[in-house]
């Protein structure tokens, strides 16, 4: 048996992180196991389809590198198919016109509850040959539930759970317009592509017995399921577009790599012993779902900084590098007007927590700072830095190399001439440089800014302490 699984989003929003979870752990299982994964787009909820949500789902799955082997798949292409499986159902009897009207169907379920009872359709239509006398004109089509007995599925996560048919009533499988339910076309689906195994979230259990009913009166083995349990905000509440259920995308905004997000997703509902980070050939050969865990995960933002932390200085700097590419860009910057990316990736990884933040940090290489960071400037750009910028300037414009080593020598340099510690010398210079009191090692940053650049900078400084500091305490 070849494994086949599916993510079957409905595209009336973005990609929430419990929809990438669902569908990172089918696409894991498949991997593992040298199947198939399929993505199909539930969009047959044509009032809240909408494009935008069809391309937010796509650009998500392509942002995490889940790649589908069949699909995208899209139910509002399939009508003809879902209307050619009804007509089976009718011709066989397993489904029946049910011409009630919604005034009827609203009287009895407010009498059965009235009455303490589970509301349910009560089968009045059910052994009609033909419309009653008050039959509405747009029959809906209703599957025709088993009565007794039980429905059992052995869910992988959840285990042995019982359904007894009298509860489940006989389901709308075709609307009065003629669109087919949501039950009806996942079951089709899933019994047209030939999927195997069912990762979802657990909020879908009370339709598995509906759906394998429909399998089993089709003639079909109903897949493996397994049902998820949620993932809970850091409070342990449900979560809400506010407290964590945000799209993938929204990750990449505030500066996450994609496989940090992955390694972050597997562990809400995962576990392989003691283990925190995994590569993504390790998923696909440790993965499975038997070891998916019962209870409900808890978002933990410092854990997944840490992770992306990680990921940012171990990677190879060309990938961190292609990303932070589109972050710079965000920023108004073209990357190609300052220093190679993969330089600057070597130089803010160990000091950055997400990509955003490297970016950010890094503006000086691109652009000269417009000014200086308040605090820093009344710091190190006070009068008695004029001279040791002057040397400073003197002795880095006489150097035959711009690299990192001869820099760091001149300023060793201008620091024993000026009887100084080195804070006192690189820290005005790191100040001039960049604007603002932080950024890599002095001579890492001079060299990657270059030698045009760090002078003017250091001649910018200059005349800005005279300017500014020098006036000022005259005027005192």
């Amino acid at each position: 048996m070849t494994v086949k699984t599916r993510f079957a989003p409905s595209p009336t929003g973005y990609l929430h992180i419990g929809g990438a979870r669902t569908a990172l752990f089918s696409w894991l299982y498949a991997r593992r196991h040298g199947g198939h994964f399929v993505l199909r787009i539930e969009d047959t909820d044509r009032e809240r389809s909408t494009p935008e949500a069809i391309n937010a789902i796509l650009e998500g799955m392509a942002w995490l590198g889940l790649d589908y082997d069949e699909g995208p798949f899209y139910q509002t292409e399939r009508f003809d198919r879902y209307a050619e499986v009804i007509d089976r159902l009718l011709e066989q009897g397993k489904a029946y016109r049910c011409y009630c009207s919604k005034e009827r169907l609203e009287a009895l379920r407010e009498q059965q509850m009235a009455r303490k009872e589970k509301p349910r359709y009560d089968g009045r239509c059910r052994e009609l040959h033909g419309p009653p006398a008050d039959a509405t004109d747009r029959p809906v089509i209703r599957f025709r539930s088993p009565l007794e007995g039980e429905t059992v599925v052995n869910d992988r996560v959840k285990g042995r759970i019982v359904f007894h048919n009298r509860e489940l009533d006989d389901l709308i499988i075709a609307r009065a317009d003629g669109s087919p339910t949501y039950n009806f076309v996942v079951v089709v689906d899933d019994m047209d592509m030939g999927i195997t195994h069912i990762i979802r979230g657990d909020d879908h259990v009370n339709n598995t017995a509906r759906q394998v009913n429909i399998l089993e009166a089709l003639g079909v083995k109903p897949p493996a399921y397994a049902h998820v349990p949620m993932i809970l905000d850091e409070d342990g509440k449900k979560l809400s577009k506010r407290t964590g259920a945000a799209s993938v995308m929204d990750y990449r905004d505030q500066g996450y790599l994609p496989e940090a997000v992955l390694n972050y997703l597997v562990r809400l509902g995962w576990s392989h012993g003691d283990q925190e980070i995994f590569s993504l050939e390790e998923l696909i050969q440790l993965f499975d779902i038997d070891d998916i865990n019962h209870s409900a995960s808890s978002l933990n933002g410092s854990k997944l900084q840490w992770l992306n932390q990680h990921y940012m200085r171990s990677s190879e700097p060309a990938h961190v590098a292609r990303h932070l590419a589109w972050h710079l860009g965000e920023l108004g910057v073209d990357p190609a007007d300052g220093p190679p990316l993969e330089a600057i990736v070597a130089a803010q990884a160990e000091r950055t927590k997400t990509l955003r933040e490297m970016a950010e940090n890094s503006l000086f290489f691109y652009r000269e700072p417009a000014d200086y960071d308040e605090k820093a400037a009344r710091k190190n750009l006070k009068a008695g830095a004029a001279p040791v910028l002057a040397a400073l300037r003197e002795r880095l414009a006489a150097l035959e190399a711009w690299e990192a080593e001869p820099i760091h020598a001149a300023v060793n340099a201008v620091a024993e001439e000026q009887g100084l510690k080195l804070g006192k010398v690189a820290q005005p210079l790191r100040v001039a440089v960049s604007g603002g009191p932080v950024s890599p090692p002095i001579d890492q940053t001079l060299a990657l800014l270059g030698r045009e650049a760090s002078l003017g900078r250091i001649e910018a400084a200059q005349r800005w302490i005279d300017e500014n500091v020098v006036e000022a305490s005259g005027e005192g």
